[in-house]
């Protein structure tokens, strides 16, 4: 699977179930507006408060195969027994009007992710113990015990990618994972080619001859 050229920067971040990326992203995106949340599609239904379109595109898994076999994905994968993905529509046109994107994935989907979009900037987030993360787990009180137990057994191997991604941020003090997660962003907007792109009429100007 491949992608054209993209002039914004595609972000990734993925993490174990109960880690708390998605509080991270949210809070990241509240304070970063120029970064555009891609809502991912999925199979599952929808947690309590979950609304279609905001948190995810909630689809029946026959709607989601089809998709799949014409290709409208960018990427997708099986995760604790659900369908998710990432449409192209999402992705790739706002990529290449200069929007930053941010994908909030799994481990696999961002494999894929990496794969077709070299430039792409990945994060995990790691929680600060495992005892804290079957607590999170446990108190979001939206799954019954054998599905915390299967997130459980399955945060393994999730972890065990940690070393795949650009960059790994540990969510213990919230605050402190937020700044982390935003001098990410920073930094990359500030690297050569995103700056000589943003500032191109600066540096023309200071080049020309007096």
């Amino acid at each position: 699977m491949s992608a054209a050229p993209a002039s914004g920067t595609l972000f990734i971040v993925a993490a174990p179930s109960g880690a708390g990326k998605t509080s991270l992203v949210h809070a990241l995106l509240e304070r970063e507006p120029g970064i555009r949340l891609s809502v991912s599609y999925t199979s599952r239904q929808p947690r309590p408060n979950e609304v279609d379109g905001q948190h995810y595109h909630f689809v029946s898994r026959e709607a989601f195969e089809r998709m799949a076999a014409a290709d409208e994905f960018y990427e997708y994968a099986n995760v604790h027994g659900d369908l998710k993905g990432t449409a192209r529509s999402a992705v790739e046109p706002l990529l290449a009007r200069g929007c930053d994107v941010l994908l909030e994935i799994d481990w696999q989907g961002a494999r894929q992710v990496r794969a077709a979009q070299p430039d792409s900037v990945s994060v995990f987030i790691l929680p600060p113990s495992r005892a804290e993360l079957e607590r999170r787990l446990r108190a979001r009180a939206s799954d019954s015990a054998e599905t915390i137990a299967r997130r459980l057994a399955n945060s393994r191997e999730e972890v065990a990618h940690a070393g795949d991604f650009d960059f790994i941020v540990v969510n213990d003090r919230f605050d402190d994972a937020l700044a982390d997660l935003r001098a990410i962003v920073t930094t990359q907007r500030l690297r050569r080619d995103a700056q000589l792109v943003r500032h191109a009429a600066l540096v023309a100007d200071l080049l020309a001859a007096g």
